[in-house]
């Protein structure tokens, strides 16, 4: 039985590691080609990624890609478009979060997780729309958070560029979706990532506390439903953000 995403290529950013691991496993999994990338400080890492691809059967490629340049991001679509004649799919993971209090956030860790993660899906979603607009249609996915749905402690920052994340995905759905182009959001909470296993331990079990299911999740069950947006089984979807949260949201 071919995968959801047979004979389909495009790529993931932040794949180096944890959920955009996780993720581009999963879509090479259901048949799609992956660009794999990252900066090219992580080379080694995402070259593990592309292994373990490669490992299960899958087809993968490394391309670095700063997702706070205009010029790499236009790269990375090249890259997806001369490889295989089309980016059929994007997913928008890379981004950093800045652990203290509003009063704490200095101008410049303000400035940094706004151009990572909210400047970032900006960039990267100009380059992908205009290629997928040329071709006649595409999916996108975006990374927020459960941190774009509502408020979370000590990581005021990085909610603020989860909400714009949200609001970018809805408006762009909106602009393109009667140009082929699809255009959704997913939104984890505590997944287990070297970015969580980085956070302070009473930090991580507040997020666990309020969720129905009482655990970190994994980063294939972020990669599963990314698949599912981004293939032709959702082709009535657009302008979600989904929650992948253990039920974190079911009380806010």
């Amino acid at each position: 039985m071919a995968g959801l995403l047979e004979g389909k290529a495009g790529l993931v950013t932040g794949a180096a590691g944890g959920i955009g691991r996780g993720i581009a496993i999963e879509l090479a999994k259901e048949g799609a080609w992956v660009l794999v990338s990252d900066l090219e400080g992580e080379a080694e890492r995402a070259a593990e990624t592309v292994s373990l691809i490669e490992d299960a059967g899958g087809s993968a490629s490394f391309h670095a890609c700063d997702v706070t340049s205009a010029e790499q991001c236009d790269a990375l679509v090249a890259a997806v478009v001369g490889e295989r004649g089309a980016l059929d799919y994007a997913v928008n993971n890379a981004g950093i979060a800045v652990h203290k209090e509003l009063a704490e956030v200095t101008d410049e860790e303000y400035a940094r997780v706004l151009d990572v993660n909210l400047r970032g899906i900006f960039l990267g979603m100009r380059a992908q729309v205009r290629q997928m607009v040329r071709q006649g249609g595409g999916s996108i996915v975006n990374m927020a958070s459960v941190a774009g749905l509502t408020g979370v402690r000590d990581i005021g920052v990085y909610t603020a560029s989860k909400h714009g994340i949200v609001g970018l995905t809805k408006n762009t759905a909106m602009e393109y979706g009667g140009r082929g182009v699809r255009v959704n959001a997913v939104c984890p909470n505590a997944i287990r990532t070297p970015l969580a296993e980085a956070s302070p331990p009473d930090f991580v079990e507040a997020l666990i506390a309020p969720q129905a299911i009482r655990r970190l999740g994994e980063p294939e069950e972020v990669g599963a439903p990314v698949a599912f947006l981004l293939s032709d089984k959702a082709s009535f979807i657009t302008g979600v953000a989904l929650p992948i949260d253990g039920g974190y949201m079911t009380g806010a």
